[in-house]
């Protein structure tokens, strides 16, 4: 295409002149015009035409030419190799390289296509009229498409503020990133605008990720700034009102006394929450320098019930501790352990009424050996028993402060088993008692 622009000028020229000067002679033969007159009108029509061919040359070459010569730049045109002038081993060869080309382009097309279908983010291609043109499996589930949602109206009409022109023209002045609830799950898009070689848009891409998990972390961090400033603000208001009730000096000994037993309650109270935190902490960042040792868990739960033998009595309850069978040793954290076990056995005196039973059995199934609490308590209510484990969470929140509970108890139990490979089961029913099953693999 070597000098193209000056052969489009040429050529409009050419026939321009043929034109002008047919025009001309015809005029002549009609209306008898002199000879001088004619060449003259001809000359000045010749003029004005090189001129027009000029500008519509130059419009022709910039709007139509120059656009396809990019196009068409840096692709093989294999159209134009001559294949008369190659042997049939060239001709092989150029065939095999066109295949293999073929080949690699499909190859990757199907990784791609392998990419997007097994991604777990979501992701919707669309066009310039608003028409889906890719949509993998993710994005349907998580936006939970029909098979009528072929289009970006369809698709994100329930949403506010989500418009294709805005993305699309106004990107520099929108947000490409948007967040939205569609029934409980919460989710992030990502809009990219897809340009040709010339920047300009050609369609829109959407990137769907779930943030269920994230938002949901979130919340219980907030909910738990929240729970430990108010299970430490209860105590300090108390310790303040009182304290300042002992310094104005008004007071009896007996009353002086009596508060300050109330200030030393609540004083115990936030230092057995600010020492289960720390606990928390250390278990949640790994940090929790456990001692691993081999013992027996039989021996272990009849000392850590042992412990409780005076409550017991003077709530006339029944506790009885046994052991099923031969149960081999354990490797674990053993002050961890006990520090469980305690919790529980703490649990299920303090919930069960005078006079009620508690029974604790250590046996061996499946490599695991295992403790059962089972206690004839208040019981659980169904729909609280998979919260139990949550930090701060109380079935009934004012009788567990006035029995000294943080709510943190169970949660570190949970924490403490789980680092030892094992796991914590609890079953309840309202009324009837409550059953907690902490199974610990045994030393192999």
């Amino acid at each position: 295409m070597k000098n193209y622009q000056l052969k489009v000028i040429l050529a409009f020229f050419i026939i321009g002149s043929i034109v002008i000067v047919g025009f001309g002679v015809a005029l002549a033969l009609q209306f008898d015009f002199g000879g001088s007159r004619l060449i003259l009108t001809i000359i000045i029509a010749l003029a004005i035409l090189a001129l027009f061919c000029i500008a519509l040359a130059i419009f022709t070459v910039k709007k139509i030419i120059e656009p396809m010569s990019r196009m068409l730049k840096g692709s093989v045109l294999y159209t134009d190799i001559d294949t008369s002038k190659k042997s049939d081993s060239e001709i092989q060869n150029l065939v095999s390289e066109l295949k293999k080309s073929l080949m690699e382009a499909n190859s990757q097309k199907r990784q791609t296509d392998t990419i997007l279908k097994h991604m777990t983010d979501g992701v919707i291609a669309f066009d310039m009229k608003g028409k889906v043109t890719y949509i993998n499996p993710a994005a349907i589930q998580m936006l939970k498409l029909k098979d009528s949602d072929k289009t970006f109206e369809k698709i994100f009409s329930k949403y506010e503020n989500i418009n294709m022109e805005k993305i699309i023209y106004l990107e520099n002045w929108t947000s490409s990133e948007m967040k939205i609830e569609n029934d409980d799950v919460s989710m992030n898009l990502f809009f990219v605008p897809f340009k040709d070689e010339i920047n300009r848009p050609t369609g829109v891409m959407v990137v769907i990720q779930d943030i269920t998990e994230h938002v949901k972390l979130d919340d219980m961090r907030k909910e738990f700034v929240a729970d430990v400033s108010h299970e430490l603000k209860t105590p300090l208001t108390s310790i303040k009102g009182f304290s300042e009730t002992l310094l104005e000096g008004d007071c009896d000994k007996e009353t002086e006394m009596h508060f300050l037993g109330i200030i030393n309650d609540n004083a115990d109270r936030m230092e057995k929450l600010v020492q289960d935190l720390l606990i928390l902490s250390r278990y949640d960042n790994k940090r929790d320098e456990s001692r691993i040792t081999e013992f027996d868990l039989g021996e272990l739960a009849k000392k850590c019930s042992e412990k409780f033998e005076i409550e017991v009595k003077k709530r006339n309850q029944d506790m009885e501790c046994f052991v099923t069978a031969d149960v081999p040793p354990v490797q674990a954290d053993k002050d961890g352990i006990e520090r469980v076990i305690i919790n529980i056995i703490s649990n299920s005196v303090k919930y069960t009424p005078d006079g009620g039973r508690i029974s604790i059995y250590v046996g061996y199934v499946h490599n695991d050996a295992y403790i059962k609490i089972k206690d004839s308590g208040i019981g659980i209510p169904k729909e609280d028993i998979d919260k139990i484990f949550e930090r701060f969470y109380r079935v009934d929140k004012a009788r567990s402060r006035k029995l000294g509970g943080t709510g943190l108890g169970l949660s570190i139990a949970k924490e403490i088993i789980e680092q030892n490979n094992g796991n914590i089961d609890i079953k309840s029913t309202l009324g009837k008692g409550t059953e907690v099953v902490i199974r610990i693999p045994v030393k192999k």
